[in-house]
C-alpha cells in the first residue's frame, strides 16, 4: 500500500475511470478533476503528491497546465506525468519534458508501466524532498551553532539554542543543561522560557546517544498527542552532567543526525560557558580576595566603596583602593596596575602593600608616591600603575594630595561639582613629580575618586565619561552605598563596561545634621 495521494487530471470519463482504478489498486489515494481549472483550484492545500495529466484538455492544454505547477513556489516541485493518445510523436514528448513534465507515457498505457513510472517518479522526488530538507536543516544548524556559541550566558545559550531547534524540527523543543552552579535549566519553546526543571534521572556515557521517551518524561512543555519524544544527549567529560535536546519523533528523518549534532554543539558551548562562568568566578573572588574587605569606622565622615570586576574578563584585574586610618587621619589610595592577569594581581598587591608601609612611616602623600616609584623602580621595571593617595584630617576637612597619573578626584559640595586637577607621572617612570596639592573637605561634601573602567566609553572620548560623571554627581543619594551602586550602574553605560570598575566616595557630615 502507498500512502501517496495522485490528481488525476483528464475530461475523458472512461480514461479518467481506468487511470483511477489502476492507481487505487495499487493502494494511491486518488482525486480527480475534468479540466485545466478545476485541477488548478484543487491544487492549494490539497497536499497532491502527484500529478497525471492528459495532454489535451478542453481548457488548456496539459503543457500549459503542467508549466503553471512547476511556475507555482507553492507546489512547484511536485512531479506531472503527461499521458496522451494524441500527442504521441517525439515533437510532443519532447515538448511535454521541456516545459516540466517528469515523464511522458503514450496510451495505449498498461496498468504495471502506469504505476511503475508513478513509483519511479516519486522515489525519485522523496529522494529530492529529503535532500533538500536536510540541506535546510543543515543550514539552519550551522546559523543555530554560530548562535550558541556567540551568546554570553548560559541563559542566552539555551534560549538561542531552542528557538533553533524549533525552526530545525519545526515544532516543540526542549534544552536542557546544568549551568556552573548546578542549576538544571530547560530552555522551552519559541519565543523560548528559561525554567529550572530537571528530567528523571538516567545514566549518559560520554559520547553521545539519541532516544525515544514518553512524552510524559519530558512534562516541561506540551507534545502532540499521537507522537513520542526524540532525546539526544551529549556529554563531553564523566565529571559533567549531560545536555539534553528534546524534539518530536515524527520531524526525525531517518539516517541523518541532524538532531544529535546539535546537541553535541550546544553541550560543547555550554561546557565552554561553564569553564568561563567557573573562571571568572574564580578570578572576581582571587581580586576581592586582595582588596580591603571592611572599612574604618571613622567619626565624621561617611565611607563607602564598590568594586566591579569587567563582565567580559576572566583574568585578574590591577584596580585597587585603600582606607586606613593613621595617626588621627584617613589615609585613602585608588590605584590601577596595567593589564589583566594573575601578574598583574600581584603587582597591584605589592604596591597596596608598599603604599601602606611607607605610610605608616609617617611619610606624606607626596613622599609616599616617591618611594612607592622607586620600589616599582627597583623590583618591577617592566610594571607601571596608577595612583591617587591622600590624608584626610576628619576633624577640620583638610586634605593633602598627590596623583601619579590617575584621574582628578570629583568633589561635590553646594557650591556645585569639580574635578582636582592633580598632576604627576605614572609609577614606574623615572620623571620629577610636583607637590602634593591641598585642599578642605567642606562640611556636607563628597569626594569620590575612582579608576578608568567607571569613565572610559569603547565610543566616545574620556572627556564624555568625565562629563556624564560630574552630571550623575551632582546629586549625591543620602546613603553613600546606594550612590556608589548608582554610578557604576550609569557609567559608563549598558554594555559599555570594558574594564575593572573601583570607585571610594568620602562625605563629610554637616555639624547642624
Amino acid at each position: 500500500m502507498n500512502p501517496a495521494t495522485i490528481l488525476v487530471i483528464d475530461d475523458s470519463a472512461t480514461k479518467r475511470y481506468l487511470l483511477v482504478s489502476w492507481l487505487t489498486r495499487a493502494g494511491f489515494t486518488v482525486r480527480e478533476a475534468e479540466t485545466g481549472t478545476q485541477a488548478l483550484d484543487m491544487l492549494p492545500g490539497a497536499k497532491i503528491d502527484l500529478v497525471v495529466l492528459d495532454v489535451k484538455l478542453p481548457d488548456m492544454s496539459g503543457f500549459e497546465v503542467c508549466e503553471r505547477i512547476k511556475s507555482d513556489p507553492a507546489y512547484g516541485v511536485m512531479p506531472v506525468i503527461h499521458v496522451s493518445a494524441h500527442a504521441v510523436d517525439v515533437v510532443d514528448r519532447t515538448q511535454g519534458l521541456n516545459r516540466g513534465a517528469d515523464a511522458y507515457l503514450v496510451e495505449p498505457i498498461e496498468p504495471d508501466e502506469l504505476i511503475a513510472t508513478a513509483q519511479a517518479v516519486l522515489r525519485y522526488y522523496s529522494a529530492r524532498q529529503r535532500a533538500e530538507s536536510l540541506a535546510a536543516r543543515l543550514v539552519q544548524l550551522a546559523e543555530t551553532t554560530l548562535a550558541i556559541n556567540s551568546a554570553s550566558t548560559i541563559e542566552d545559550l539555551l534560549a538561542v539554542a531552542v528557538d533553533g531547534a524549533y525552526r530545525i524540527f519545526g515544532g516543540p523543543a526542549v534544552v536542557l543543561a546544568e549551568s556552573a552552579d548546578g542549576q538544571s535549566l530547560a530552555a522551552v519553546g519559541s519565543p523560548p522560557t528559561i525554567r529550572q526543571w530537571a528530567p528523571a534521572s538516567t545514566p549518559v556515557a560520554v559520547g553521545s546517544l539519541v532516544r525515544t521517551d514518553e512524552p510524559a518524561d519530558w512534562d516541561v512543555t506540551s507534545w502532540p498527542s499521537d507522537d513520542s519524544v526524540t532525546v539526544a544527549a551529549a556529554r563531553l567529560r564523566a565529571d559533567r552532567p549531560p545536555v539534553y535536546v528534546a524534539v518530536t519523533t515524527s520531524s526525525q528523518t531517518p539516517g541523518f543526525p541532524v538532531l544529535r549534532q546539535l546537541s553535541q554543539a550546544v553541550a560543547a558551548a555550554v561546557e565552554a560557558q561553564r569553564s568561563y562562568d567557573e573562571e571568572h568566578r574564580i578570578a572576581v573572588t582571587l581580586q576581592r580576595s586582595l582588596l580591603q574587605s571592611r572599612l574604618p569606622d571613622v567619626p565624621g565622615l561617611d565611607l563607602a566603596v564598590r568594586y566591579e570586576p569587567a563582565g567580559a574578563q576572566t583574568e585578574v584585574g590591577g584596580d585597587f583602593y585603600e582606607l586606613t586610618m593613621l595617626d588621627g587621619r584617613l589615609l585613602v589610595a585608588i590605584g590601577d596596575v596595567a593589564g589583566h592577569s594573575l601578574h598583574a594581581a600581584t603587582v597591584m598587591a605589592e604596591v597596596r602593600h608598599a603604599v601602606r608601609a611607607y605610610a605608616v612611616e609617617g611619610h606624606s602623600p607626596a613622599a609616599v608616591l616617591d618611594l612607592v616609584n622607586r620600589f616599582m623602580r627597583t623590583v618591577l621595571p617592566q610594571d607601571s600603575a596608577t595612583l591617587c593617595l591622600l590624608t584626610l584630617d576628619p576633624a577640620t576637612g583638610v586634605i593633602r594630595l598627590a596623583s601619579a597619573g590617575h584621574l582628578p578626584p570629583l568633589l561635590r559640595t553646594d557650591d556645585g561639582v569639580h574635578f582636582i586637577e592633580a598632576h604627576g607621572p605614572l609609577l614606574g617612570i623615572n620623571a620629577a613629580r610636583p607637590a602634593e596639592a591641598e585642599l578642605v573637605l567642606p562640611p556636607g561634601g563628597t569626594l569620590v575618586l575612582y579608576t578608568d573602567g567607571l569613565v572610559e566609553r569603547r565610543d566616545a572620548d574620556i572627556d564624555v565619561g568625565l562629563g556624564l560623571l560630574a552630571k550623575a554627581a551632582g546629586d549625591v543619594d543620602p546613603d553613600l552605598d546606594a550612590f556608589t551602586r548608582r554610578l557604576v550602574r550609569l557609567l559608563p553605560g549598558p554594555g559599555q563596561q570594558a574594564d575593572d570598575i573601583a570607585v571610594v566616595a568620602l562625605r563629610r557630615w554637616r555639624e547642624d545634621l
